[in-house]
């Protein structure tokens, strides 16, 4: 027996320190009852009691008289009755250190967890044990919602089969009645058993309306009904499609087991326990267990493949019809059981017009179902093209198996060409070519590689090396990438697409699927000529990245992600390559370029496990000082890990001071020092910030220094000191338009608008911000945009626009890899709070949840239109006159 009070932590805060006299009186209740059914309490927890029973009827009095005692006890107010909830389950475990150790104690914790406050609850091996405990017979299984009497006022209500959580079987639950006791719950916690194992369709079922209707019929009137036929002919979909539609004739179900999955013989019984969802019982035949199950239910069992097991499945059938006499079995094979009662069924062909529309859809979606003409209401084939079509399908044998693999080959191949050669049937469609290989319509996509194989044959020299050579690609490429990969690349993607190789996209672009890369891929390597090609496509990233980075005009262009976005995966491809075998040095290149990238947009852990992999190569090869302190700095501003991050910022200060790059060390220092101080004091970090600007000034590289002066105006700001922070941001403009990597983020006006909304003054504080969002838009900083839209929801928070202030926070948190500025934290949350008491709870909820829908890119516009403070109204700005 498992208890627990319903809503503990409710009633906890409820009442308070009182808590303590209810749960300790609920407890003495408890243990009153156990002391007199004999009960042994094994461990208790908070308000739960792990208790054990010597029989089962002990267990039911036991839970019937703990819930009248608690009922009838005297409470301080109604609202602080515990409503204890109970769960009873009887199996067999194991005695270890006074406790049990059984998967059967999980069990009756989940009964015990699937009722409610004030029920008790209890399996179906409790309501046996309990039952055969009384001299009469034990009666037959009842139906959902019956009442079975366990003892003299207590009964029980069938409440029909779950899934309990963790467990794959089925359990049957049973509520316990008796006076005193509630008997009106909701249904249990749990999800309830499905009343079927029936697949789902992979593909649409065509055709068989006839075969369907006879065969519906002869299960209408015969327990035993075989399909049989030769393999590949359709019995097995058939059967299936058929006992989809009796679904609704079987109050308990249709079950399918596949004999072609058993692994031997005897194990059919288990086999079958498993689709039905019943639980193995240890030293019980499992046949005996399915029996006892489905006896007097009105179910239908459909046995695939019989031809597998032929001698076991009859033995099974003899049994099933024997004791269970609601059920009906459909079996599938290719010879009969011989079975008394059986009803031997042969699946004819496919009707010819059945054969054609099944031939005809198949086609379409191996073409990608593109319109390409219309005729006599086939409107995606040209008249000319439709008598080959019904050409091949009258020449397949009204075979199923051979129209599938037939639909394949019309992906590379006119209906015409194929007609053409299927003198030899097994040649033109069969996946193997070897004579025992079975086949059977689950296994159509195993088809796929044969049937590119069929295209790469026929492959000019350079279709095939454009092929192998765009396979490398992480995705669509457009002319100059593929003309970058070969001369004559417009022939060969001619060639390639007109055998359905490579798609042609919008663009135009020049893309292939997931599965002819795959196999590409595996000619490439085969080739041996993987390395060049791999090679190749990391010179295309790095050219590619040098073209943004240095435009032809020759100015320093600002950093902007939204140029970054169609290269990121092609970078991050090659950079996977450098990491393997490739270049280094390209590789480092890349990292450099996509550092910024990730952290705005949530790639910091695949930046990670790329840069490991990458670094893990460095000790091999020659690297210049200055690109290996470069990527020390990327690795520590991925890091997650402060002691990780501290040494990546060592050696970034040892490469920098070789490499004399007094850029790059004054960025090592600022890392190092701030890390090294951890979480410690503002005036520690304030200090470090200050050493880092005068140390950048005298070397002559003061934008160096912008990271720090950011950082030391968010520690002033702070601690309140705000006139210093402005001062100190006034003059930082100048090192942000000295940096190309940082001047898109507008970090200085981020800042200052900060300042203001501490300062009150909503006039510049809505001024800086919205530059700031829209400068982070437009440059496609993500992240960095979404703080500027929280603090623009902090400026309408200020200015008495509490709803949009709602809905903009809302919209802000739904940006996934945002590096929120941990400084300001407290303020949002501060500012929410304050929202939530001028809302109230639910349209504050309700605001942040409209947000949350509304999708980033509104809500940044939204952010953007919101009204500039009126001057007249009477805010306080900043003195700004010009004397």
């Amino acid at each position: 027996m498992f208890t627990d009070i319903e809503g503990s932590t409710r009633l906890a805060r409820m009442l308070g320190d009182r808590y303590g006299e209810v749960l300790g009186a609920h407890r003495a209740v408890v243990r009153r009852v156990l002391c007199q059914y004999g009960g042994v309490e094994l461990f208790t927890e908070g308000d739960s009691f792990f208790v054990a029973f010597r029989d089962a009827r002990s267990a039911f009095a036991a839970c019937v008289a703990a819930q009248r005692g608690l009922a009838a006890h005297d409470w301080p107010s109604q609202q602080a009755r515990p409503l204890v909830r109970m769960g009873l389950h009887t199996g067999w475990a194991v005695p270890v250190a006074g406790e049990y150790a059984s998967a059967e104690v999980h069990r009756a914790a989940r009964v015990a967890a699937a009722a409610h406050g004030g029920q008790v609850l209890c399996s179906r091996a409790s309501m046996r044990a309990a039952t055969e405990q009384v001299p009469a017979p034990r009666p037959a299984p009842a139906e959902a919602g019956a009442t079975t009497e366990v003892m003299s006022g207590v009964g029980l209500i069938d409440l029909g089969p779950h899934l309990l959580r963790g467990f794959d079987d089925v359990e049957q639950l049973f509520q316990v009645v008796a006076e005193g006791l509630d008997r009106h719950f909701p249904s249990p916690r749990t999800r309830r058993a499905p009343r079927h194992n029936l697949p789902a369709d992979v593909t649409s079922f065509i055709g068989r309306r006839p075969e369907s209707a006879e065969l519906r019929s002869l299960i209408a009137d015969h327990r035993l009904v075989t399909v049989s036929g030769p393999g590949g002919s359709g019995k097995s979909r058939l059967a299936l499609a058929v006992a989809r539609r009796l679904l609704s004739a079987y109050a308990h179900g249709v079950w399918t087991v596949d004999v072609a999955d058993v692994r031997d013989p005897p194990g059919l019984p288990t086999a079958m326990m498993d689709a039905l969802g019943l639980r193995r019982e240890p030293g019980r035949p499992a046949l005996d267990t399915v029996i006892e199950q489905c006896a007097g239910q009105r179910m239908l069992v459909v046995l695939e493949t019989c031809e597998a097991a032929p001698f076991a499945v009859a033995r099974l059938v003899r049994r099933l019809l024997a004791d269970c006499s609601q059920m009906d079995v459909l079996t599938t094979g290719r010879q009969p059981l011989g079975v008394p009662g059986e009803v031997l069924w042969r699946i004819p062909p496919l009707a010819p017009a059945d054969a054609f529309a099944l031939l005809s859809e198949r086609t379409v979606a191996a073409r990608g179902g593109r319109v390409i003409g219309a005729h006599r209401g086939h409107p995606r084939y040209v008249a000319d093209e439709l008598p080959d079509l019904a050409r091949v399908a009258s020449r397949l044998d009204g075979s199923p198996l051979a129209i599938e693999l037939a639909a394949g080959r019309l992906r590379l191949l006119s209906a015409a060409q194929l007609a053409g050669r299927l003198d030899d049937p097994l040649a033109a469609l069969d996946p193997s070519r070897s004579a025992d290989v079975t086949l059977d319509a689950s296994r159509r996509h195993d088809s796929l590689t044969r049937n590119i194989d069929w295209s790469y044959r026929t492959l000019s020299t350079a279709a095939t090396w454009m092929l192998h050579s765009l396979a490398v690609f992480a995705g669509p490429v457009d002319l100059e990438v593929a003309e970058w990969c070969h001369d004559g690349a417009v022939t060969a993607l001619s060639e390639l697409a007109d055998k359905s190789l490579v798609d042609v996209l919008a663009g135009p672009r020049y893309g292939m699927s997931a599965q002819v890369r795959s196999y590409a891929t595996g000619r490439l390597a085969a080739s041996g000529q993987e390395v060049a090609a791999r090679d190749h496509h990391l010179a295309w990233a790095v050219r590619s990245l040098d073209r943004l980075a240095n435009p032809s005009d020759g100015h320093s262009q600002t950093l902007a992600l939204t140029e970054f976005a169609p290269h990121v995966d092609e970078w991050e491809q090659a950079l996977r390559w450098s990491a393997e075998g490739g270049d280094v040095r390209s590789g480092l290149r890349l990292v450099q370029a996509l550092d910024v990238w990730w952290r705005e947009n949530g790639g910091t852990r695949r930046g990670r496990g790329l840069l490991a992999r990458l670094h893990r190569r460095l000790g091999h090869v020659e690297v210049a000082p200055d690109d290996l302190a470069a990527v020390h700095l990327v690795r520590a501003g991925l890091a997650d890990d402060r002691e990780e991050r501290y040494a990546a910022l060592v050696e970034a200060e040892a490469a920098a001071r070789e490499a004399k790059d007094p850029d790059l060390l004054i960025r090592a220092i600022a890392g190092r020092r701030l890390t090294g101080i951890g979480g410690g004091a503002s005036s520690e970090a304030e200090q470090v910030c200050h050493g880092v600007i005068a140390r950048a000034g005298r070397a002559g590289v003061p934008e160096a220094a912008l990271p720090a002066v950011l950082l030391l105006a968010e520690s002033l700001w702070r601690r309140g000191a705000l006139d210093e922070a402005a001062d100190l941001l006034g003059g930082a403009r100048l090192l942000e338009t000295a940096r190309p990597e940082d001047r898109g983020r507008r970090a200085v006006d981020w800042m200052l608008g900060m300042v203001a909304l501490r300062r009150g003054d909503l006039v510049a504080a809505h001024d800086h911000l919205v530059v700031a969002l829209r400068s982070r838009l437009r440059h496609g900083f993500r992240g960095a945009a979404a703080d500027a839209v929280a603090a623009v929801a902090a400026r309408c928070a200020l200015g008495d626009d509490p709803v949009t202030a709602a809905v903009l926070f809302g919209g802000a948190e739904t940006v996934t890899g945002v590096r929120r500025v941990a400084s300001f934290g407290s303020y949002w949350a501060e500012l929410r709070v304050r929202l939530r008491a001028t809302l109230g709870d639910a349209a504050f909820d309700a605001a942040c949840a409209d947000g949350a829908e509304t999708g980033f890119d509104r809500i940044v516009a939204m952010a953007l239109a919101v009204e500039h403070p009126d001057l007249e109204r009477g805010f306080v700005r900043l003195a700004q006159t010009v004397r």
